[in-house]
């Protein structure tokens, strides 16, 4: 198992203390699709995932009950790894205050098996738009493997793009390219980080019903067009058979957009955005 860099209680100390002059964000990669983000007074889980899954070869690094804090929980799309029922109930028992995210397709799993009241709940569409305590989450429609778009409900895989104190930050959820992805980033001006994944897709992992994603080469392309602040490649480490080697995302941009500025380190440690 990879190692988090920081115990439990170091942890929790670091994402709770305010950001320092000159910081104008912080994240933490938790392994997998799962980010902390730290922006103004604004602390945000993405596709928190804290179930002991004795498949994980990263381990969690937080405990559910330590999960206060958080004026956010953003969920991606339905699968285990990225809507986990019970880290969601402790989140919204731990942090009474925090507003959670997910695709309308998703909306009832988080009432009937995470406990939330509706009233927490901030249901998505792609496009949509939900603005609260100054920081504005947008929804951006994501293609894992297919669209499966419902016809009532919307599209049940999301992005997320996070904007908060003029920081601008990129959750691409599980995705392929698709047509027209590029365009509808392009409606913002500039990224200051993005989260993509680059565990790939083949016939193998879709004939066992796992969904793929964004290889190393077309996430390193994606970030290309767009030229983000700071790019961070993800969901590579998490299971056998769905991994993938982060030094061919970073050797590949090296080459390509040598300009481009990557991240790739070790779950639970501190990044700032300055």
């Amino acid at each position: 198992m990879t190692q988090p860099t920081q115990t439990n209680g170091a942890l929790l100390q670091d994402i709770g203390a305010p950001l320092a002059p000159g910081e104008r964000a912080a994240f933490w990669w938790m392994g997998q699709h799962t980010f902390i983000v730290k922006i103004g007074t604004a602390t945000i889980f993405i596709d928190p995932f804290l179930a002991d899954w004795t498949s994980r070869q990263t381990p969690p690094l937080l405990t559910m009950n330590e999960t206060s804090g958080f004026t956010w929980a953003l969920v991606s799309h339905g699968h285990g790894d990225h809507l986990c029922p019970e880290t969601l109930k402790s989140i919204a028992v731990h942090s009474p205050n925090c507003r959670f995210v997910c695709p309308q397709t998703e909306t009832h799993r988080l009432e009937n098996e995470s406990g939330i009241s509706p009233a927490r709940i901030m249901p998505l569409n792609a496009d949509d738009t939900v603005t609260l305590h100054g920081t504005t989450i947008t929804a951006v429609k994501s293609k894992h493997e297919f669209f499966d778009e419902h016809p009532e409900l919307g599209f049940p895989y999301l992005g997320y793009v996070i904007e908060h104190d003029g920081v601008t930050i990129y959750h691409s959820g599980d995705t392929i390219p698709y047509e027209g992805l590029i365009t509808s980033l392009q409606k913002w001006s500039h990224f200051d980080c993005m989260f993509l994944p680059i565990n790939g897709r083949d016939a193998e992992r879709f004939t066992a019903n796992c969904q793929g994603n964004l290889t190393f080469q077309e996430a390193v392309e994606i970030a290309g067009e767009l030229q983000p602040g700071l790019v961070v490649p993800s969901h590579y480490d998490m299971f056998i058979g769905n991994q993938e080697d982060p030094s061919k995302f970073t050797q590949y941009l090296e080459c390509k957009f040598p300009r481009l500025k990557y991240w790739v380190g070790a779950p639970g440690t501190r990044v700032t955005i300055s």
